[in-house]
């Protein structure tokens, strides 16, 4: 199961360098001038995970393969991008086909790196996005409810009382939806029920996609400049992508001595993929066994036949069972003979949800 984010922002933000870092690489063509990534670069980019090493070592596994997240480099945006400017049209197309989004914003000073609009302010350049984002779902909301007022009202005779209360809460919907967006408001801030969602997914709107703000940084920032751009169904994390790019040409070792050096846990591209990792809504659960120890990805509230089937789609029709226990419990034990000793291992159904951190076995009939 493969899932991907977005980096978007205006040109020069830093997009592409943080790309090159995060997959570790010169894919992406950083250079101090606007629109130098025209197609889309693709990465593959492991998410950290201690628990497997240590799964790992009790099981002796003889292979660790940690889960993905995929994350697409997209050109940059600028004013007037809903209406075609800077290859606009064709950028978007692009931010559909992505789960969620990364919009990364300027707070670094460089005067050698060009800034479209001559000034680092970061909330200015994130209000310039989200409204071109706004903008281009207002057309696509407007052309549906067009349609299906048209509809409601080209009904043959004898036809219109029971088909036309079909459009009737279509029209609703599409109605309080452009509302919002006329009022510059993403349209992920509005409550859906189930028939609203059915809606909402055919559209695919930009701003129902779940954001994620990465406010690049000089590498010794002023934390009284950031700015708090975090609003409902968005989050945000702080990186110096220059920084990144540093780190990313060193060894493992020497990248983790150097984040000692300056005080730091973890590095701004861990937090940057454990956050997107959260932004959509996933869970993780693990399989260990000595020919290897692995991370698999389902969405919040899959159910066991669900994550079977992210093993092999053959598994949901074959799923009878699962033994399951917390990642934590099979460490202390000791391994699976040991978990089954300790009375800490439960036998699920076909209707149990999935939580992050359990440890599975699935008993198959195929």
């Amino acid at each position: 199961m493969s899932f991907s984010i977005g980096i978007v922002g205006l040109p020069n933000v830093g997009k592409s360098t943080l790309f090159n870092a995060l997959t570790r690489s010169k894919q992406a063509d950083a250079q101090n001038y606007p629109f130098c990534t025209i197609d889309p670069n693709v990465g593959v980019v492991e998410v950290p995970d201690e628990r497997l090493a240590k799964l790992s070592e009790v099981s002796k596994s003889k292979k660790v393969v940690p889960t993905t997240i995929e994350f697409v480099d997209i050109a940059g945006l600028v004013a007037g991008a809903s209406e075609g400017e800077g290859l606009g049209n064709k950028f978007l197309s692009h931010i559909r086909e992505v789960d969620a989004i990364a919009q990364v914003v300027r707070a670094f000073s460089d005067s050698n790196v060009i800034h479209v609009n001559n000034k680092v302010d970061p909330t200015g350049d994130a209000d310039v996005i989200n409204l071109e984002l706004v903008l281009a779902d207002l057309q696509t909301v407007s052309k549906r409810l067009d349609n299906a007022k048209k509809n409601a009202k080209g009904l043959p005779a004898g036809r219109q009382g029971a088909a036309a209360k079909d459009f009737v809460g279509q029209i609703e919907l599409l109605e309080r939806v452009k509302k919002q967006l006329e009022e510059e408001k993403p349209a992920r801030e509005l409550d859906y029920n189930e028939d609203d969602w059915k809606i909402m997914k055919e559209m695919c709107l930009l701003t129902m996609k779940p954001m994620l703000y990465v406010v690049n940084v000089d590498e010794n920032p002023d934390s009284a400049k950031i700015p708090n751009l975090s609003k409902p169904g968005t989050e945000q994390i702080v990186v110096s992508a220059k920084l990144e790019a540093e780190l990313a040409d060193l060894s493992p070792a020497e990248a983790q001595e150097f984040l000692q050096t300056v005080g730091m846990n973890e590095s701004g591209l861990d937090k940057l993929i454990t956050a997107s990792y959260k932004l959509l809504n996933l869970v993780t659960f693990l399989t260990s066994g000595e020919p290897e120890t692995r991370a698999w990805t389902v969405k919040t509230g899959a159910k066991a036949p669900e994550a079977a089937g992210v093993i092999h789609t053959d598994f949901v029709k074959g799923f009878v069972k699962a033994d399951v226990c917390n990642w934590q419990d099979f460490v202390a034990c000791g391994g699976w003979a040991h978990m089954k000793e300790s009375g800490k291992l439960r036998l699920e159904g076909k209707e149990y949800v999935i939580k992050d951190g359990d440890l599975i076995y699935f008993h198959i009939n195929v």
